[in-house]
């Protein structure tokens, strides 16, 4: 079943009082690496659901995240200097605390209370799973997910992709879609099925599917796939856009209506070493795509692939203008959920997913307990493998 222009307009947005903007400020969202930010340095600039922000963490050690500009003269707060009580403007000192309250404008007279009509637009931040979460929504905050993990599992490495230069939806529906691995993966990705060989370059590794269901559950969707060789496989959608995989968490955080960035969690159940810093590492994959002569995207890795087929619909795909098949069910699925739970927001209403209570409630129950060894710089060796490619270039 086609959009219409309209849907796929709401689906899309998500910037502040769209629809989809609106849906996506119930969620915490990943801005940053816990390690980002330091002493030296203490700010980052974020851009999350449209909006320019300053990620920052004063001499207190409190993380606040601030808009970009200054309300007196609209000079970035990048570039802002922290101290005990919040960050100073670089330009004229205005200091702001972690609220956005101006707590001070030194180059006004002795005895001035200016800096009382002053409020910067500014959102609560929390650390966790590794990561600086930011939440842009109506008060109270909901609790922050747990992306279907045990809270005693460690966060081993984090893998940033950055300059995903589609909407979000595009890279939630590559993950969602689980025929396409066996066509558009088959010269990388048969190692799922290391017997058997494609059947031609159009079918791929297809008929290696027995079956590919989708079901909604009260957190998300889920998905299973059966192969010939009785291998299953599960794969979740946490509402909205969070992946979870049996072994990594892959949220895709809209940066505007046009670009998305990545970050893929690595846990371990069985981590050795409390005191292991957390990895991370960045994966600029348009810089390594420009190592192609013509400029367009390589398809010798997984991760380039997919990048390939979610930009090559251009930055918002027009969904009023595909012709759905019965293999697009699960995104049938998701398009309906996502409708159904904006038109809740729009009534004041929470979503699914969300949860506002005094004593946080788990919102997604613990799905499956990671497998395999972390190697170090996203590298896991799984059962009966010796070696795997880096998580960006691991799966869709």
């Amino acid at each position: 079943m086609a959009l219409s222009k309209e849907e796929n307009q709401r689906l899309t947005q998500v910037e502040p009082g769209t629809p989809g903007g609106e849906l996506f400020r119930r969620f915490w969202q990943p801005v940053a690496v816990v390690t980002e930010l330091s002493e030296e340095a203490p700010t980052k600039f974020i851009r999350l659901l449209g909006e320019d922000l300053v990620l920052f963490r004063d001499k207190s050690g409190n993380a606040g995240l601030i808009q970009d500009h200054c309300a007196h003269r609209g000079a970035s707060m990048l570039y802002g200097r922290v101290e005990e009580r919040g960050i100073a403007c670089a330009y004229h000192g205005w200091l702001y605390d972690t609220n956005g309250n101006c707590l001070e404008t030194p180059a006004e007279p002795a005895g001035s209370m200016f800096h009382l009509t002053i409020k910067m637009r500014a959102y609560p931040v929390a650390v966790h799973l590794g990561l600086y979460w930011a939440y842009l929504g109506p008060t109270p905050a909901p609790a922050l997910p747990t992306c279907g993990l045990r809270p005693e599992w460690r966060v081993l490495g984090i893998e940033e992709q950055i300059e995903v230069r589609a909407n979000w939806l595009q890279v939630m529906e590559n993950n969602l879609d689980g025929i396409h691995f066996p066509i558009l993966h088959q010269e990388t990705g048969g190692a799922r099925w290391p017997e058997a060989k494609p059947s031609n370059t159009t079918r791929g590794y297809v008929d290696q599917f027995v079956s590919l269901d989708y079901w909604e559950e009260p957190w998300g969707i889920m998905r299973k796939a059966l192969y010939r060789n009785g291998h299953t496989e599960d794969d979740a959608l946490i509402f909205p856009n969070v992946r979870r995989h049996p072994n990594d968490i892959s949220i895709k955080v809209p940066v505007d209506e046009t670009n998305t960035r990545k970050f893929v969690i690595y846990v371990d159940a069985n981590a050795d070493g409390a005191d292991r810093p957390i990895e991370h590492w960045v994966r600029q994959t348009h810089l390594e795509k420009q190592a192609t002569a013509d400029g367009r995207h390589r398809m010798d890795q997984i991760a380039f692939q997919d990048l390939a087929v979610m930009e090559s619909q251009g930055a918002i795909s027009d969904r009023a203008a595909w012709r759905m098949a019965t293999s697009d069910k699960g995104l049938v699925l998701f398009h309906r959920m996502l409708l159904r739970e904006m038109e809740k927001v729009a009534q004041g209403q929470d979503p699914i997913g969300v949860s506002r209570d005094s004593v946080q409630e788990t919102t997604t129950p613990v799905l499956w307990e990671p497998k395999g060894r972390f190697r170090g710089n996203g590298v896991r060796v799984y059962p009966q493998e010796s070696t795997r490619e880096p998580a960006g270039a691991a799966r869709s």
